[in-house]
């Protein structure tokens, strides 16, 4: 594959990763006012979320296999146009005063997110393999970064009392115009499994034979916890502080841009610290990053506080999931299958959390409920000391080595004319 070539696919999985961040933000951003519009308590808001948990596990439990048959380009296309589609329907939810609209909008969405963001992460694990360079965090930032574009724009937005409906059919037509001019760049064949034949028979893993690996299973820990961590930002931060801190709801959109800008700083950086200082160090370090922000949200008395923690925890928690991933693929043969398994503990923590955090915060608050991803990231900091792959894995990267697990597929469009 050419440096060109790679060039191209790199900024198109960038552009890939950034349109739903795009989405999630202005779904975000306008959760203030599309309460209000629906008049619903905080309880029904996370039954409608709960609506983006569906259908992202379905997404999400059904990506691996389509991947595995179809690779991951068709995946992408139709996960990416789908979530970019959605917008509109929770819009008209949102202009009809139909919570369960909003709902069946959301369930687009996240049919489209968990499928596209499976696809999105093996065929980045991949270009890692080609590259043998850390690329998952970058990929990651482009997908903090639209959230952060998402977030000023919604701020925006709020603040000028634009209606919800011209924000979000406009957010819906930009994502599917940039997912259109990206998919070209993707390659085809991307974690299909190649069919084998009967004098080379391939052996590939089973789930249960993935479950009971033991990296597996501890990178599974820290990523739920971390995907936990951010999901739960993801989805309530402007709620916990107009509700619990008092701020109006310009202002808490505000405040999850500087949640997203922070993920993005701390993302960008990340393949530089991850190739200087190892997986263990950075895993730990964001882990109480994380857990410090978490839990000044939670107890500060002070609102301005609670901002200066919001930047704690979006560094943080930028790291987690990305590096944990990265992680899966170079944890034994078959990383596609690894990296698609991995993935969906993640996503399955990232979206179906929040609205469980939605039942226990209509009972005891929303900055109280904050304390459950803080405990889950406080045990995940105490797995990072515990994994044993930590330092194989991070002398292929400081050594710039071809990992000795790259798939046949991957070698395959490694030869030259490819």
């Amino acid at each position: 594959m050419s440096a060109n070539t790679m060039g191209s696919r790199r900024l198109a999985l960038g552009v890939l990763f950034f349109a739903p961040g795009v989405v999630i933000a202005s779904w975000v951003t306008r959760t203030p006012a599309i309460r209000d519009a629906l008049d619903a308590s905080t309880a029904e808001m996370g039954l409608a979320m709960f609506g983006l948990a569906i259908g992202s596990m379905t997404g999400i439990l059904f990506s691996g296999s389509l991947v595995a048959r179809f690779g991951t380009r068709p995946v992408l296309l139709l996960g990416a146009s789908g979530s970019a589609l959605s917008l509109p329907v929770v819009a008209g939810g949102s202009m009809s005063g139909e919570l369960l609209l909003v709902a069946i909008g959301l369930s687009i969405c996240g049919l489209g997110l968990g499928s596209a963001e499976v696809a999105m992460n093996v065929d980045g694990g991949e270009v890692e393999q080609l590259t043998r360079r850390s690329f998952l965090p970058l990929m990651h930032g482009c997908f903090s970064l639209g959230t952060a574009v998402g977030a000023a724009i919604g701020m925006v937005l709020a603040a000028v009392a634009t209606p919800v409906a011209w924000h979000l059919f406009g957010a819906s037509a930009a994502c599917l115009v940039g997912v259109l001019l990206a998919i070209g760049a993707i390659p085809r064949g991307v974690g299909q499994r190649l069919t084998s034949s009967p004098e080379q028979p391939r052996r590939v893993p089973t789930m249960s034979s993935l479950l009971r690996d033991r990296r597996i299973q501890l990178i599974g820990v820290i990523i739920l916890a971390m995907a936990l961590a951010e999901g739960t930002a993801n989805d309530w931060l402007p709620l916990i502080m107009v509700d619990g801190h008092g701020f109006d709801p310009a202002w808490s959109s505000g405040i999850f841009a500087i949640f997203a800008i922070s993920m993005t700083i701390g993302r960008f950086a990340g393949s530089t610290l991850v190739n200087r200082l190892g997986r263990r160090v950075v895993l730990a370090v964001s882990g109480i990053a994380a857990g410090i922000g978490l839990a000044a949200v939670s107890f500060s008395p002070s609102p301005e506080l609670a901002v200066a923690a919001v930047v704690l925890w979006g560094l943080g928690a930028s790291l987690g999931f990305p590096v944990a991933l990265s992680a899966a693929g170079d944890s034994g043969p078959d990383s596609a299958a690894r990296l698609s398994l991995i993935a969906t503990v993640g996503y399955i923590a990232f979206l179906v959390g929040p609205p469980v955090l939605g039942y226990f915060g209509e009972h005891l608050g929303l900055r109280a409920a904050l304390l459950i991803p803080f405990s889950l990231v406080a045990v995940a900091v105490a797995v990072t000391f515990l994994t044993p792959w930590d330092a194989r894995s991070e002398e292929r990267l400081d050594a710039g080595t071809v990992p000795d697990i790259v798939d046949e597929g991957v070698a395959a469009r490694q030869s030259p004319g490819t």
